[in-house]
């Protein structure tokens, strides 16, 4: 009789490539998977079933991720580019939107924020409430002010037409309105239109002032759209009979808002004791704890989605296992151990997997480009602050989605695959 070393040589000696194959298991995994009575067999249609299950799983997981983390970026860059990721403003309690009381634009902190590091910019602003008459209508609106070296960059996707205000010289007219304002009161570019703002003295006849539209934004963000105009601070500083060097606020940005927490609370602790911040969080709550839901909708729908492969793989496995009897129980005969044989398996198993994540991955990228680039499937920006589903995933988010569903369905493919350790050879080499 032969020796069990005899006997596991033939079994990994590997004819096709005239050498021996150090993982006999895998190599009759592949044998297995490439025979053509395995592609005809009976498991055949099981084995289709689970491998589209997994590809669709794939595909729901990377739309879901794609489409939440997108949609998260895209609000928060909505909301910071109209307040910046942290505001500081006077120590009061002031909680309309117009500013008040003047800040000393000389402080340690402007134009550079040295004492933190991670921060971008620091930009000045101010508000001031009006309203915008017209001949047939008028409109309760808010002026923002900012200054010449206010960063456009952020603002220029939101624009629908026109261009951003010119401050570079005397104080100017020019002004970037709402698309939401200017529908509602008839307003189009190169329009000139008078805005009323209240004096202190309240009995006395408020200002006038006329600007100009030269451009005009959508962000979406109806809160903002709806009662927010973009103008040079200069006439905000005229209108409150402030000096030049006197502003609203400061917004800071900065360069991860992964960071935002611990900058914010380092900036807090950086500025005098009669200056406040405020990051763009805790100006808006809701708003941010409505984001945070997508967090767990996104982890609800990957586990249930990993969930509904593993099941179909468990199914696709058993049905391996029982078509290969004879097999195991020859191999069992021939002294291979339990673990091998499972393996064998499993790395039929991890096949089936690969194939499924591949075409997962080909079709749902496929289906993300396509809405990136052709925004295909519209949103309700009174609902979602955007008007179509944005896109954003990046290379560690789908090697994170692969890998984890691999591990995974392999892990839950354990317990199944030892139903081979109840296979006798005995038993299943009874030949008819």
């Amino acid at each position: 009789m032969p020796s069990a070393d005899y006997r596991k040589n033939i079994c990994i000696f590997d004819l096709q490539h005239d050498s021996i194959d150090l993982n006999y298991e895998l190599f009759l995994a592949k044998r297995f998977t490439t025979s053509k009575k395995y592609k005809s067999s009976i498991s055949s249609p099981i084995i289709k079933i689970a491998i589209s299950a997994i590809a669709l799983g794939m595909v729901m997981m990377l739309i879901t991720v794609a489409t939440g983390v997108g949609l998260q970026q895209k609000i928060r860059d909505k909301i910071s580019v109209f307040k910046g990721h942290v505001q500081v403003v006077n120590y009061d309690n002031n909680f309309s939107e117009a500013t008040q009381k003047p800040i000393s634009k000389y402080q340690d902190f402007y134009p550079d924020f040295n004492a933190v590091p991670g921060v971008k910019s620091v930009q000045v602003f101010a508000t001031k409430a009006g309203v915008i008459r017209t001949e047939k209508d008028f409109e309760g609106v808010v002026l923002k002010g900012v200054g010449q070296t206010y960063d456009w960059t952020n603002f220029v996707p939101y624009l629908v037409a026109g261009r951003p205000p010119d401050f570079s010289g005397q104080r100017s007219n020019e002004v970037l309105l709402s698309k939401t304002v200017s529908d509602r009161l008839g307003l189009v570019l190169n329009d000139t239109f008078d805005t009323y703002f209240l004096r202190e003295n309240q009995l006395a006849l408020p200002n006038r002032r006329v600007f100009k539209v030269v451009g005009v934004y959508n962000s979406g963000f109806q809160e903002f759209d709806k009662s927010f105009f973009i103008g040079d601070i200069r006439q905000i500083q005229k209108l409150n009979k402030w000096q030049e060097s006197q502003v609203g606020g400061f917004e800071i940005l900065l360069d991860d808002f992964e960071e935002l927490e611990s900058k914010g609370a380092a900036i807090y602790h950086s500025i005098p004791p009669t200056l406040d911040s405020h990051t763009i969080v805790e100006n808006y709550p809701a708003i941010f704890e409505w984001l945070h839901l997508f967090d767990t909708n996104m982890y609800v729908i990957i586990g249930i989605m990993i969930l509904v492969a593993g099941i179909n793989m468990i199914t696709a496995l058993l049905v391996l296992v029982l078509e290969r009897t004879q097999s195991i129980g020859l191999l069992k005969a021939l002294g291979a151990t339990n673990w091998s044989v499972r393996k064998v398996f499993l790395y039929n198993a991890s096949y089936l997997i690969l194939r499924g994540l591949f075409w997962g991955n080909l079709v749902g990228l496929t289906l993300l480009a396509l809405q990136s680039y052709f925004g295909m499937i519209p949103l309700d920006p009174e609902t979602y602050y955007v008007s179509q589903a944005p896109v954003s995933i990046s290379i560690s988010h789908v090697a994170l989605l692969n890998l984890g569903t691999l591990f995974l369905c392999l892990f839950m493919l354990l317990i199944p695959s030892i139903i081979v350790t109840k296979i006798s050879p005995a038993t299943s080499l009874k030949f008819e």
